[in-house]
Formats: C-alpha cells, sequence, structure tokens
C-alpha cells in the first residue's frame, strides 16, 4: 500500500511538553479547512487507556485526537502501547492486544520487530487522508534511545514528514531544550525541523521578542508561534505529571463538592474524572496523602496498573484508616477498576501478572478479586441502575480494560445495567453499590461520562452536605468538543499559519 497523505510530525523537547494538544487542536483546525486529518503515533508510554470499538486498547490521546478530527479512534493509529507495570517494565500492546510484558532491554530487542506493524498503521491511514498529523515520544535526541527509536525521527523519515519541535516554556529552561534538542540530533534528522513552537506562554508574548530572535539566529528556524497556557480545556490529560499542574492551578470555590481522587503510584486512566473536572457544581482534588481528604464528600479510588502493589501504598501510607474515618464521619467512598478490586476483602495475583501474591483488601465491599492472564477490553452499553443515587437514567457508552475476576456481594445491588451490543436486552450489570449508597465499586472506565449519572450521583453528595449543587450538568462530549475548538481557535490565533500551510505543501 503506498502511502498518499501529506504529513506534519510534532516533536518535544520532553514528555508533557504538549505535543497531544497541539496535534489535537491542529487536527480540529485542519479539519475545519476541509481536509481529511488523521492522527498517529507510533509508540505512546502511558497508563491512560481507551477501547475501540473491536476491543482494541489505545492511548487516550490518540483517542482524543481522532475525536478531534471527526473520526472514530483506531488501534493503527496507535500501534504499540506500553503501559508501565511495577518494576517489572511495560505491558506491551501491539495493535490493540496484549503481546507480553516487558524490561526495557527486552523491549529494545523487540522494537526490529515491531517496526512492521509501525509501517503498516502508518501507510494504511495515510492511504485514507489528505493530512497524517504524527505526534513523537519523548525527546527524540536521547544518546542512548536514537539507534532504537521507532517512535521520532524514524517515523519522520518513513513519512518524509518536516518537524516542528515543541518546548514548555511553563516548565523553565525552554530556549536551552530547544537548542539543545537541536544540536544532539545527527545531521540529516536536524535539517527535518523546520521550526519551533513555544508553548504554555502566560503573559504578554511580546515580551519574548529578544529570546525568539536569539532562537531564531542560532537555530537557523523559524518560531512559528507562541501558544498560550489554556488551562481550562478541560480534555483529558495523557501523563500523571498533569495531576500536578491541575493541583497547583486549583482554587478552592465555596459552595462545591468535594471530590478526592487518591493519587496512587501506578495511578490509570485518570482521564476518567475530566468530566467530574469540568463540572461547575464539582471541585475535584488529587490526594497524596490522607490529610487531603479533609472536607470531601466523595473519595474515589482510581485505576491501577499494579493494584496489590497500590493497596500496599495505601495501607502503609494510612489511608486505610483515612477511610474508615471519612465513612464514619458520613462520606462516601468509591473504586474504579483497580479501586473497586481494593475496596474488596482480598485481592490475589496467583500468576504473577502483577505484583504477586495476595493481599488482604480494604474490606469494604463484600467481594474479592482473582487477577487472571485474559486481560478484558470491551465496549459496552450502560444505564445507572435506580438506586440509592436517585432513579437511574438513559443508555451511554462506556469501556472496561482488567485483568481480575471479582466475586460475592449478592447481598449489595448492582450499580449499573450493560449489555456488550447497540440493540437486545440487558445481558449482565456492573459493580455494587451500598444500600445507603455511601460505598461503591465499578469496571466501567467513563462511568461520569454522562450527565445523568453526575446530576444524580452530584445531587446526592449535595444532600450530604448543607449546599446542594444545582441540578444541571453538562454533557461531557460537548465540553470535549467546546474544548477542541478552542483549542484550535488558540492555535490558529497564535500560529503563523502561512508557514503552518507551507509545510503541508498547502
Amino acid at each position: 500500500m503506498t502511502a498518499v497523505a501529506r504529513a506534519l510530525m510534532i516533536q518535544g523537547t520532553a514528555s508533557h511538553a504538549g505535543k497531544s494538544l497541539i496535534v489535537a487542536g491542529l487536527c480540529r483546525l485542519f479539519l475545519g479547512e476541509g481536509l481529511r486529518v488523521v492522527p498517529f503515533k507510533s509508540q505512546n508510554m502511558a497508563l491512560n487507556a481507551y477501547v475501540t470499538r473491536d476491543g482494541g486498547e489505545m492511548g487516550w490521546a490518540q483517542a482524543m485526537q481522532a475525536e478531534a478530527a471527526g473520526l472514530e479512534p483506531r488501534v493503527e493509529m496507535n500501534p504499540i502501547l506500553l503501559k508501565p507495570q511495577s518494576d517489572r517494565g511495560s505491558q506491551v500492546i501491539v495493535l490493540g492486544k496484549v503481546v507480553g510484558v516487558a524490561g526495557t532491554r527486552d523491549y529494545y530487542a523487540m522494537t526490529g520487530r515491531l517496526w512492521s506493524p509501525v509501517r503498516e498503521s502508518y501507510e494504511r491511514l495515510a492511504a485514507e487522508a489528505d493530512l497524517v498529523l504524527i505526534e513523537g515520544a519523548g525527546n527524540p535526541a536521547e544518546p542512548n534511545l536514537m539507534d532504537r527509536d521507532i517512535a521520532n525521527m524514524a517515523v519522520a523519515r518513513l513519512a518524509r514528514a518536516p518537524v516542528l519541535l515543541v518546548g514548555d516554556i511553563d516548565r523553565g529552561g525552554v530556549f536551552g531544550s530547544l537548542l539543545g534538542t537541536l544540536g544532539l540530533l545527527r545531521p540529516s534528522d536536524r535539517r527535518r525541523v523546520r521550526g519551533f513552537i513555544i508553548n504554555k506562554f502566560r503573559g504578554d508574548a511580546a515580551l519574548l521578542a529578544p529570546a525568539v530572535e536569539f532562537l531564531e539566529r542560532k537555530s537557523r528556524r523559524r518560531v512559528l508561534g507562541v501558544v498560550p497556557m489554556l488551562p481550562r480545556l478541560h480534555l483529558p490529560e495523557e501523563d500523571s505529571v498533569a495531576l500536578e499542574e491541575a493541583e497547583r492551578d486549583r482554587r478552592r470555590e465555596p459552595g462545591r463538592v468535594t471530590i478526592a481522587v487518591v493519587r496512587l503510584p501506578h495511578i490509570a486512566n485518570f482521564t476518567d474524572f475530566s468530566p467530574l473536572e469540568a463540572e461547575p457544581q464539582a471541585r475535584v482534588l488529587y490526594a497524596g496523602r490522607p490529610a487531603d481528604l479533609a472536607g470531601a464528600g466523595l473519595v474515589i479510588l482510581p485505576g491501577s496498573k499494579d493494584t496489590i502493589a497500590d493497596l500496599r501504598f495505601l495501607k502503609a501510607e494510612g489511608f486505610d484508616r483515612a477511610l474508615v474515618g471519612h465513612l464514619e464521619r458520613g462520606g462516601a467512598v468509591g473504586g474504579i477498576c483497580g479501586g473497586f478490586q481494593m475496596l474488596g476483602r482480598s485481592v490475589a495475583d496467583p500468576h504473577g501478572i502483577e505484583s504477586g501474591g495476595e493481599e488482604p483488601g480494604l474490606g469494604l465491599l463484600p467481594v474479592t478479586t482473582v487477577l487472571e492472564p485474559a486481560k478484558i477490553t470491551r465496549r459496552v452499553m450502560a444505564r445507572l441502575l435506580p438506586g440509592p443515587w436517585g432513579d437511574g437514567g438513559p443508555e451511554w457508552e462506556a469501556y472496561e480494560i482488567h485483568m481480575g475476576r471479582t466475586v460475592g456481594g449478592e447481598a449489595l445491588g448492582p450499580l449499573f445495567a450493560i449489555r456488550r451490543e447497540r440493540s437486545g436486552a440487558v445481558a449482565e450489570t456492573d459493580g455494587l453499590i451500598s444500600r445507603d449508597g455511601r460505598v461503591w465499586g465499578t469496571y466501567l472506565h467513563g462511568c461520569f461520562d454522562p450527565p445523568s449519572v453526575r446530576e444524580r450521583l452530584l445531587a446526592w453528595l449535595g444532600r450530604l452536605s448543607p449546599s446542594p449543587p444545582p441540578a444541571t450538568s453538562p454533557d461531557y462530549r460537548q465540553v470535549r468538543e467546546a474544548g477542541y475548538d478552542s483549542l484550535a481557535r488558540a492555535l490558529r490565533a497564535s500560529l503563523d499559519l502561512t508557514a503552518l500551510r507551507g509545510l503541508i505543501g498547502r
């Protein structure tokens, strides 16, 4: 298959420089100009994952970029996903399916075999598009990695793509990072870098003029724009470092229901909480220590890539006692995926899938979990069942990603009704909720996406506090769509579009 699309690659000076959002914004911008745009990232290391319609697993960032481009996410957009897993290495997912767990050395030995799915995925997408917007990974100029690169310059060479290098000025040292990255590249790869984007600037961009002039003179390359800090897009983040920035920028506002998400060492799929962060009625905080739970109405244990290790962390840090005290004071506790498993009586890993062994759970739900080799990845149609939070609600689309079988809890009520197809009778239930609604767990990712669930949960939490929140919640998919539009407008206003169009032959 011959690639026919133009391509542009966005690389960065470091992880969290803003590559994912820049690509998403460009997807929406060029979609608005009538182009068939498709995103691509050959290799992604992330614990925030998405499940495609056919049950394949891919990075959330590429699913978000596909949404921005008006497309259904496909595993070819992210053919290799690495999910860090304790100290043993990473789970390796190729074209949506787990192929094993590999340490760093083992993974490097695999990269030669992995190039074929990368190349075939790119060519398949390029044959269907006018423009492929490619995202790099980390920094392209790591001297110990360049010979094994299948995520940065190797992909740029495959696609014959010009490269724009993005630097994060908010974290400091952006000019040194841009020049240093450029200088470390091989001469042939250095020539591919056609310009820079300075990202996450706070203040008057005109004040940067002398530094921009210096950078352009030293590098002999253009700065195509200075993109401002955009803190309220309400779009899912890829890296957990974003949680630190969210905490730094969070303001304590009165009259809101506070939801504390425990920041586990191996936190996964924290994109589940993006809809709550976009809620005007809710204030979401990420708790790294038990004292951070003070004042919360609801505490949530999120997903984890090493459930037993994170369960031991909770006990070592005193979260187990803090959660009991929180319930005794009238608060509520929930768990999603691995967090659901931790709330039970025990978690066993007899096959050594994660840390191995068995660990007593927090004992807040009467269930036990055994981790199993077969990974469950599927999309389902879900509906909140009538219960303590209210009268239920309409269906929406959710997904599951977990390794484990949880049994027990027959005395409790199920939380959701689910079915695997878009038509037909309800086949199963998911999750559990206590009779008073104050302890619950679910395997469903995306459980807060529908307004119906958030409205009922927040109204119920409001009845536990003196200031009930308003009854209406935004449609989170519409919130994301507005975020893509805002991002595209910001890029249109801050980038040199004439130069950008010239790079893609427009």
